[in-house]
Parts: structure tokens; sequence; C-alpha cells
């Protein structure tokens, strides 16, 4: 019997062990091919080549924004790369906004390999790029994507931002893995755990979540925890129909655009004349 306890614990460890090693394997799913963005009908759409601190090459996407709009300091979700984010890309250069896509560290002809340290860091490099030709903090919306909204929350914290745009984000990386490997301690096993639930109380600039009541990936409830433990200004947009790949698809990209819009129209107004804009709680859309 002895024996038998002792080599399930055995066992056990050895997944423990090989889960530690493997995790990022499964956190990290990069289409790795570098596409010019003109293979995917943008036209418009200029490849920018930076450098990460540590040397590595970087590959991001750029539109300029047109007039006085804000540009999206844009973080993707853990798969694909900016390429498979084309059609998101044009609807934001349609309406006029600028936008910087980085594809981090593997994803989409950048170098390296990926990692929460590594992708906050280049965040930050992909912010001081804007600056570099010359944006102002109040002309970049930090813009995060399911794993990429953990990104842009540690952005927000870091450098001045407009705004901050959480699309299906989670609360941790941790409670999303619990999902599935409840039988797992993850906590003490994952290296990168992106925990935005931890930081989400200390970013002090206006906020937007948009998340799809049929996510299946990351459940709704995440949004709410991220929400209830921000600050105001802050806004919450539940889209009825919406899963985790398919916001856009169900009116993400309207909301998104009648939040910016608001602090737009701030801008303009005489100083007397301008407002703390007062947001519902909560905002349901088909």
């Amino acid at each position: 019997m002895l024996n038998l306890v002792l080599s399930l614990i055995g066992a056990y460890a050895l997944i423990c062990t090989g889960g530690w090693v493997l995790h990022r394997y499964f956190l990290y799913l990069p289409d790795t091919k570098r596409y010019a963005p003109r293979e995917v009908g943008l036209s418009d759409v200029e490849e920018v080549i930076l450098k990460s601190r540590d040397g590595v090459t970087l590959i991001a996407w750029h539109q300029p924004a047109r007039g006085n709009k804000p540009t999206l300091l844009y973080f993707t979700g853990n798969s694909g790369s900016a390429a498979n984010r084309a059609r998101k890309i044009e609807a934001i250069a349609v309406s006029g906004y600028g936008v910087l896509m980085l594809n981090y560290r593997r994803y989409g002809g950048s170098g390296g390999w990926p990692s929460e340290e590594n992708n906050v860091a280049d965040a930050a490099v992909a912010y001081d790029y804007l600056r570099e030709i010359g944006l102002g903090g109040d002309d970049i919306v930090a813009y995060g994507e399911s794993l990429g909204t953990a990104v842009a929350t540690r952005l927000a914290l870091q450098r001045p931002v407009k705004a901050l745009v959480l699309e299906a984000p989670f609360t941790s990386a941790v409670d999303v893995g619990n999902q599935v490997w409840w039988f797992l301690p993850l906590r003490l096993i994952m290296t990168d755990q992106y925990r935005t639930i931890d930081r989400i109380a200390s970013v002090k600039v206006p906020l937007l979540i948009v998340h799809g009541a049929r996510d299946d990936l990351i459940p709704v409830s995440h949004a709410r925890q991220v929400y209830a433990a921000a600050n105001e200004p802050k806004t919450l947009s539940i889209l009825r129909m919406g899963g985790h790949n398919d916001l856009f698809d169900h009116g993400a990209w309207q909301k998104i655009t009648d939040f910016l819009e608001i602090f737009e129209q701030e801008e303009v107004r005489p100083a007397a004349a301008i407002r703390v804009p007062r947001f519902e709680p909560v905002a349901l859309a088909s």
C-alpha cells in the first residue's frame, strides 16, 4: 500500500514538473510566418521593425491615424499573429483610428521566445516607438485582446495613455488554466501568470471592457471581476451573442468607438464645459 501511495505521489510530481517545463507551449500558439501586410489585403499598412532592449528583432504593423484620432497600441491574443487580425486592422483604419499591432516574440516573424516578462518589456518598446514618431500619451490607447489584455494593463501602469480597452480579459492565466487543469497547482507551476486582477485597481485612466456572453474560453465572470476591481471611469459592455474570437462581428468595434469618442468630444469643449463622463456599469448589445 505504501509503495502504491509513493508511486502515485511520484507520478503526480512528474506531471507537475512536466507542466512547469511545458506550460508555455500551451500558453503561446504563434503563427511564426512573416507576412507582408499587402499579402492579407492591407495595402496602406506599414511593417515596422523594432529592436527589443535585449536586441531581439520585433515585427509590428502600423496604420497611422487620420486627423486627431488616437492610435490603438494593440496587443493580440495568444494565437496567430497580426496577419490573422487583418479585418480588425481594416475596421480600425476605416474609422480613422491608428493602430500599431505588435507581433510578440516568435509571432509573425519576430525573433526570440515569448514570456510574460518579454511581452511586457516589448510593449514598452512599441509604445516608445509611437512617442518617437511624434505621438503623445493622449494620442495612444492601450488595447488588449485576450492574452493581450494583461499586457495592455501592464503598459497602462508603466506609460501615460489616453485610455485602456480590454477585449475578452481574464483575471489571471492561472484562473483560466484551472478550468481544465484543476488538478495541478498552477499557481506554483506557471511562470507566466498574467495576473490582471492584481493590477487593474492601480490603473488610473478610463477603462472599457468588452466581453462575449457566449465566450466558452474565458467566461464572462472574468470580465465582471476585473470590472469590479477597476477604478472609475469604467464601463463593461457584454455582447449577448459574442463568443471569444468574434466580438467584432457582434458590435464590439462600435462599442469601442462610442467609448473613445466621448473623450474626443471632451477635449474640444471649452475648459469650463468639460465634465467627467458618467458610464453605465453594463451596456448590453446583441
